[in-house]
This record gives C-alpha cells, structure tokens and sequence, in this order.
C-alpha cells in the first residue's frame, strides 16, 4: 500500500510540474518590460489610444489652431465659450463638416506614432528610473513622463507643423498635403543656417519644418511630465483604502491570479480612468500653455502679413513680446478655455483606452 501511495504521489508530482509547464509557457505569463514583444504591444496600444483621443477632438482642434494663431477670420471669435461655438459655425457654413476635420489625416499620421514612442518610451524610462516601490518617488515620475514627450516630438514634429498649416488656411476648401509641404520647405531658412558655409542649404530648408520646435521642446517638459505625474498620482489615491472599493475593478478569483501572474495592477473603473485622465490633462494644459501660444504663432509666422514680405525669422523672444504687446499676459492664456473642453477629454480617452488596451494585448 505504501508502495503504492509514494508511485501515485510521484505521479501526481510528475502531473503538477507538467501544469506548472503549460502555465509558464502559455501567453498568460508576465512580458518582460524590455523585451521587443513589450515594446512593439505597448507601442500598438499608445498609437490605438492617441487615435481615438484625437478624432473625439479634431473639431476643437482646429477651432484652437484658428485662434492661438490670430487668424483674421477667426479674431473675434476669441475670448469666450461662445465664441467657440459661433467659430463652430463660421467653418461649418463656409467649409462644411469636413471643414472641422480639415488637418485631420495629418493629425492620425502624426498621432499615431507620437502617441506610440510616447507610451513605450514613457514605459521603459519608468521602469529604468523606477525598477521597484522604494523609488517611486514624485521627481522620478514627472522625469519619466517628460523624458517620454521629448522622445516623441523630435521624432513626429514636422508632421504637426504640417497639421497646424493645414488647419489656419481658411481660403480653400481642399488644400492638398503636398503644396504644403513644398511651401514650407521653399520659405526662405534662417539667415544663422544659411550664413553657416558648412550647413547645406537642403538642411537649412529642411530645418523650416521645425519652426516653433525650441518652445515646443519647453514646453513639453512640464507638459508630458505633469501629465503622467498627475494621472499615476490619481491613481494611487484610487485605490488607497478609502477609495479602493468604489474605484477599483473588480475582478473574478481567475482574473486576480493571472494578473498576478503578469504582474498587472488591476484597472480602475471606468469613471475613475476618465477623472484621473481628465485632471491630468488639465494639469498638464495649464503647466504647458504659454509655451503652446507661442509655438503656435512660430509655426505659421512665415505667413502672417507682418513677416510675409520681409522673410525676417522671429525668435522665441519676439514672438513672446508680440503676444505681449497685443494682450498682456492674458494673451499667452488665449483659448485656454476651449483647452480645457479640448484636452480633458482627449487625455482622458487616451489614458483610458491605453489602459484597456493594454489589458487587451496582455500586458
């Protein structure tokens, strides 16, 4: 009988290790976060998530770009929420409903992969900067979240040059990407390039589609990092005690132990995401936005009538005197409102469907 036992209790070793085999080989398993498998999943589930942030918003993008730009259909639109609607109309009734869009197939080439190097380099900076609890601290996580936005500006930057054009022309209904394009590397380049005998004159042109790239760089510091500082904040105070039981999904006992076998955090709920998202977004806006104005208005200098004869390449400086001059310092707040309406919802989609997503593609 002994004998029998210690053969049966060796089989049922032998069956559980065999288990323990098919559990560990199988995609339930943790992905290691510097794995290209982690980076190519985490990069597909940022681009999905900046896409359908920005399509929930493209009409008041648009709206936005018109007025930070001064354009002069739009200039006495500014200033109030109802102007924002009556701006609404105006494109509607000229342009019609793709006058909204318009810009918009710029914007998803752009979205796309800004939003993916954003995630995954914000995933990777994390996990470099802060590879356990004890260094969870605040500086590591807003250095983390900036270090990831300036990943992904360098790299998508001439698209939304690009984007910003598409959207302040107001004279035609179909503008074609190309003529764009060949415009604005045909402006003339900055004199400190072209003064410069050892810089090629192709990449001084070249250089035209990083117009407004020194304030966005500026600007995108405390931008992506109060934006992921804010929304890991939110969530920490999610799910302390107090608000853990109302804010946290809750899951079955299989669902709790694979995401402990992946070692995930278990999702917030739904309006939970949202307001964590939705803070965040007009955390960072508010952080961000002087910088914002005046890349705006550097974008589109070379067409504005004070600069358009003259071929003059304002500085950062100028550009922040000009605003000033105009409005005060109110002026570097101009659409900061429509911001608002704009950003909250679109960083929240964004985090959420993020978040989802990544629950989606198991990681």
């Amino acid at each position: 009988m002994n004998s029998g036992n210690r053969h049966k209790k060796k089989d049922n070793e032998h069956i559980a290790d065999s288990k323990d085999d098919i559990v560990s080989s199988s995609p339930s398993i943790a992905i290691k976060k510097g794995s290209m498998e982690y980076v190519l999943r985490s990069g597909l589930a940022g681009g999905i998530s900046g896409s359908c942030a920005k399509t929930l918003i493209a009409p008041l993008d648009r709206i936005k770009i018109l007025f930070q730009t001064s354009n002069p259909h739009y200039a006495k639109y500014t200033g109030s929420l109802t102007g924002l609607v009556e701006a609404a109309k105006h494109i509607w009734s000229h342009e019609g409903f793709r006058g909204l869009f318009q810009g918009h197939s710029v914007t998803l080439i752009r979205i796309f992969p800004y939003a993916a190097v954003k995630f995954v380099a914000y995933e990777q900076i994390r996990a470099s900067l802060i590879p356990s609890k004890e260094y969870e601290i605040h500086w590591r996580r807003m250095l983390s979240g900036s270090l990831s936005g300036l990943c992904s500006v360098f790299i998508t930057y001439p698209l939304d040059l690009i984007r910003v054009r598409l959207a302040y022309v107001t004279d035609h209904q179909r503008i074609k990407l190309m003529e764009v394009v060949e415009q604005i590397y045909s402006e003339p380049a900055s004199i400190t390039l072209t003064s410069k005998h050892y810089i090629p004159g192709w990449f001084a042109h070249w250089c035209n589609f990083y117009r407004g790239y020194i304030p966005t760089v500026l600007g995108m510091i405390p931008y992506a990092g109060v934006s992921f500082f804010a929304h890991d904040l939110l969530h920490d105070m999610f799910r302390s005690p107090l608000l853990r039981e109302h804010a946290v999904l809750k899951l079955t006992a299989d669902q709790e132990l694979e995401r402990k076998k992946k070692k995930q955090r278990v999702p917030l709920k739904t309006w939970a995401e949202l307001i964590a998202g939705g803070v965040a977004g007009m955390a960072s806006q508010t952080a961000a936005y002087p910088f914002e104005i005046i890349r705006r208005r550097l974008q589109v200098s070379a067409l504005s009538v004070r600069t358009m004869y003259s071929h003059k390449f304002e500085s950062i400086s100028e550009i922040a005197k000009i605003i000033y001059k105009e409005r005060g310092w109110r002026g570097f707040y101009v659409g900061l409102s429509i911001g608002f309406i704009k950003v909250t919802p679109m960083v929240a989609c964004s985090f959420y469907v993020y978040e989802r997503m990544k629950w989606f593609l198991n990681i």
